[in-house]
Formats: C-alpha cells, sequence, structure tokens
C-alpha cells in the first residue's frame, strides 16, 4: 500500500462499509421512461436526422468502410458517404434489442437492453484528486486505487474505460498494462479504445484469455465494450471506425455516441442538436451492422451545451436531462439499448457537484438508459476523477438502484396486524414487525450521516466529503484481489510481456 493511499483526511469509521452495501445486482427500471416529446416530435427528428444522412452525409475517413458502405448501398463521393434512408433502417433493424455482456467470471455478468440498467465507473479522464485533495496528472497509482475502489462498490458495474489516465506508462503500451491490471485487479467488465487496430486486437485478446475461454465462445459471448465517438459534427475518423471493423468483427459491443455540444460542434437549439445526434449516431449503427449483421451496439447520447460565456461544456444542465430523455425516446424507436451519463462540470465535490450530477442521472433513468456512463467518480466536465466523488456517486446509485425496486404489496408489508397491535398513540419502534426487518427495509448509506446537530458537533462536524474520504480510505485498506486462477495471470503476464517486447503499438513520440 503506498504512503499516498495511507493518508486520508476523513475520520476513522466504525461501520463495515463492506458488509453493509446493496449487493451486486443490476436494477430492473419499474417505472415507464419518460415521454418529454410527442409521437410525433419524434417522427420529425427522425425524418430530419434521415435528410441529413441522404443529403449532407458523413464524412467516413477510412477506405475499407468506404468501401463497405458503398456494397451495402451508400453513396460514396470522395471520403463523404451518403445513406439511404430505407438501407439505414434496414440496416439497423439487425442490431439485437438486448445482449449479455459477459464479466470475467459469471456473477459479473450484465444484461444490455429492456430494463435493465447497468453503472459504468467514471472514465477517461486526465486527471485525478488523490485522498489528500492534491490534483493529479493521471498516474498508474491513482488508476489501480480507482480500480481497487470502483471493484469494492457493488453500485458500479462495470467499467468503460480507464477511471484515469495513467499516463506514466507510455502510449506504446499503455493498453497493455492497464488491462493488465483491470483484468487482475477486478473481474468487472471491461473496455477497449479504440485507438488503432492494434489496441482493439491486443484489448479483445486479453479480455479472452481474462475469461479463459477459446475465440469461438468469446465471439459468441459478449465480453469487453467500445466507446465510438463521431468527431461532431458529421465525421467518422480512421481509428474509430477501425474500432468499430475489429470489435463489430468479433461480435463485441460497440457504444456509439456522438459528441454534440449544442452552440460548439452542433446547432444551438436542442432540436438541432438531436438531429445531428441522431444522423450521427445512426450512421455508425448502421456501419456496425455492415461489418457484421446482428452485432452488438448500443445508441449513445451525449447532447449538452456549452457556457455561451466562456465556451466550456456544460453537465448536469436542464438542456442535458432534456437531452438524455429524447434520446432514449429515439433509441427505443430503433429497439436499440441507450447509453447516457452521470456527470457534473463541478471543480469540487461540492453541492454543484451533487445536484448537477442527480439531475443528470435523472435524465438517464428517466430517459430509459441501459448504460449509464461515468456514473461515479466523474468531475470537472471530465477532466478529472475524484475518488471521494466516487464514494458519494455510488451511494447515489445505490439509491437509485432502491428506488427503482417494485413496492412490496404482500400482506406482511401492508402491515394490517402490526397496526393493530400497537393501536393509537403508540409507536413501532419496538413492534416485532419493525424489529424483524430493521437492517433490511430501508436503504442504509455509506456517506449520509443523519444525527442531531449534537451529536454531529461532537464528531467534528463531518461533512458528505470528508465521510467519503473516509469511506475511500477503508476500502483502499480492506482491499483484497478477487480470485484469478494463477494460470490465467500468467498467461496474461506473458502476453503483455510479449507484446511490449515486440514495441507494442506505434506512436508518433
Amino acid at each position: 500500500m503506498t504512503e499516498r493511499r495511507r493518508r486520508g483526511k476523513g475520520p476513522r469509521r466504525v461501520r463495515n462499509v463492506l458488509t453493509e452495501q446493496r449487493p451486486f445486482v443490476q436494477p430492473v427500471r419499474q417505472l415507464p421512461p419518460t415521454e418529454l416529446v410527442s409521437a410525433s416530435g419524434i417522427d420529425a427528428i427522425h425524418d430530419a436526422s434521415l435528410r441529413v444522412l441522404a443529403d449532407v452525409g458523413i464524412d467516413i475517413l477510412h477506405e475499407e468502410a468506404r468501401q463497405l458502405l458503398a456494397g451495402a448501398g451508400a453513396i460514396v463521393d470522395d471520403e463523404r458517404v451518403r445513406f439511404d434512408p430505407d438501407m439505414v433502417l434496414e440496416t439497423v433493424a439487425h442490431i439485437p434489442h438486448e445482449f449479455t455482456l459477459h464479466g470475467r467470471v459469471p456473477g459479473r455478468d450484465l444484461r444490455i437492453g429492456g430494463d435493465r440498467v447497468a453503472f459504468a465507473s467514471v472514465a477517461s479522464a486526465p486527471n485525478y484528486v488523490d485522498l489528500d485533495g492534491v490534483h493529479r496528472i493521471g498516474d498508474r497509482a491513482g488508476y489501480r486505487d480507482l480500480l481497487r475502489v470502483a471493484h469494492l462498490l457493488n453500485s458500479i458495474h462495470t467499467f468503460a474505460g480507464y477511471p484515469v489516465e495513467p499516463v506514466d506508462l507510455h502510449p506504446s503500451i499503455r493498453h497493455l498494462e492497464a488491462a493488465y491490471d483491470a483484468h487482475t485487479l477486478t473481474d468487472k467488465s471491461f473496455h477497449v479504445y479504440s485507438l488503432g487496430r492494434q489496441r482493439n486486437l491486443d484489448g479483445i485478446e486479453m479480455t479472452r484469455i481474462a475469461r479463459g475461454v477459446d475465440d469461438e465462445t468469446l465471439d459468441r459471448e459478449p465480453s469487453i465494450t467500445s466507446i465510438i465517438n463521431a468527431s461532431s459534427p458529421l465525421r467518422y475518423d480512421h481509428p474509430m471506425l477501425e474500432g468499430i471493423i475489429q470489435m463489430s468483427a468479433r461480435n463485441q459491443p460497440v457504444i456509439i455516441t456522438p459528441f454534440t455540444l449544442a452552440g460548439a460542434m452542433a446547432p444551438i437549439t436542442l432540436a438541432g442538436a438531436l438531429v445531428q445526434q441522431n444522423a450521427e449516431a445512426l450512421a455508425g449503427l448502421a456501419f456496425t451492422q455492415v461489418v457484421r449483421p446482428g452485432a452488438p451496439a448500443v445508441y449513445g447520447g451525449f447532447t449538452s451545451n456549452v457556457d455561451m460565456r466562456s465556451g466550456s461544456p456544460a453537465f448536469g444542465t436542464p438542456e442535458y436531462a432534456k437531452a438524455s430523455i429524447v434520446g432514449g425516446q429515439l433509441a427505443r424507436r430503433y429497439g436499440i439499448p441507450y447509453r447516457s451519463s452521470a456527470v457534473s462540470a463541478s471543480n469540487a465535490v461540492d453541492a454543484q457537484a451533487g445536484y448537477e450530477t442527480v439531475w443528470a442521472l435523472w435524465g438517464a433513468i428517466m430517459g430509459g438508459a441501459n448504460f449509464v456512463m461515468h456514473g461515479a467518480g466523474w468531475m470537472e466536465g471530465g477532466l478529472h476523477a475524484s475518488l471521494e466523488k466516487m464514494v458519494i456517486d455510488a451511494d447515489l446509485l445505490h439509491m437509485v438502484s432502491a428506488f427503482l425496486e417494485p413496492l412490496d404489496l404482500s400482506d406482511d408489508a401492508l402491515a394490517v396486524d402490526a397496526i393493530a397491535g400497537v393501536g393509537p398513540a403508540g409507536h413501532f419502534f419496538g413492534e416485532p414487525h419493525t424489529q424483524s426487518r430493521y437492517s433490511t427495509e430501508f436503504y442504509s448509506p455509506m456517506v449520509s450521516d443523519w444525527r442531531n446537530w449534537e451529536s454531529w458537533t461532537e464528531l467534528g462536524q463531518p461533512d458528505a466529503r470528508t465521510r467519503a474520504n473516509a469511506v475511500a480510505s477503508e476500502l483502499l485498506e480492506s482491499y483484497e484481489p478477487p480470485p484469478i486462477d494463477d494460470a490465467v495471470v500468467a498467461e496474461l503476464r506473458e502476453y503483455v510481456d510479449r507484446r511490449i517486447s515486440e514495441g507494442g503499438v506505434e506512436t508518433d513520440y
């Protein structure tokens, strides 16, 4: 354990965080998704998107991708590709409505689609804030700590990217060592960055080794994800398209996510930004099916607005929540699983971070999101990850999961006998009906502390950030790696060492 991790400013806690968490279970949405826009309004966005694809088109900066699309009926003019609406709709109809994302062990399998929700940790932050409050450039020590804490937090179901970029690892080998850490420090499903063909191949092969399966099984069982971003507006670059080719060919899920910031990379009107989002998403989704019909894919929505005073991205805004809900309506129109995010632009673990995250998460859940990116630990518009925020967000995700559970309406839960036993003017604290359910009926938070002023003052007036610091410190001190066969670890290490000896992947530096 590093000295940096042993320090932490939070008070020692007496509760056992690990045993008091809710179990690792995917929530199932009981509420119907919100329909913010009428069916005719969704049709208007859909029709406008198809006009953009047919008349304006998308720049496809990958020769093989253009050839594949031309063979499927698209019109190719140099790098510009225009899509026939019927071809788009017929193609995306092959995308599965649901699929299983396999973890390293069966207990970590996730169902993506339908009424299921999966929460992913913060991903791709270049910096992080450690438990001493120090803002650090991403490094392997911080990356490993974030993996360890997220592994132990049951409301975090998967890793859809590095929680922080370990920039002290050279880019030519970073993906190898980072994947090795992920497959040995956690048994939750992982991610590969589509930043070149060999990175995809390495990520897929290391996932196969970690799961201990053969190629045929891996091709049958989706096990690793990749985020594919359009280079908004209206462009897919070579690495992203290569990622689709490699991932979809192996039946591994890609999450197609245009990054449409209204007023910057998309029209300033929310309707216009959603038209562009939908056009870009449909183009990427169609290409996955050109590569391999039936390959799993997810419709990703990430439309937000910018602060027009500074040009900085704004997250957790009313516009972001609206876009999340309408994005879900569009994904359901095509019968495709939906990705959204729980995000914040705050620089500090403060009230702004809390209300922006809740607002974004509310939009994602009410929008019917099946895969929620950046669900725990995202700060500063994605520029840094926070261990304290990860713990607070994990608490929030547990609360959302509890909220989504159906109301128990059994005879015992209706409690008529308990009400009769207590009668008028009594209390239920000592009632057997209460005592038998005392530790299970209500959600027990890791961070929230419901005390009166006097007892809170006696403890030194710890706020939520201080309490989260203590929880994160306890998690790191109690962390033990999940079981993994020694032979699998050896094979992973051998693969990484061999690929490093071969030079990893080419980089510009």
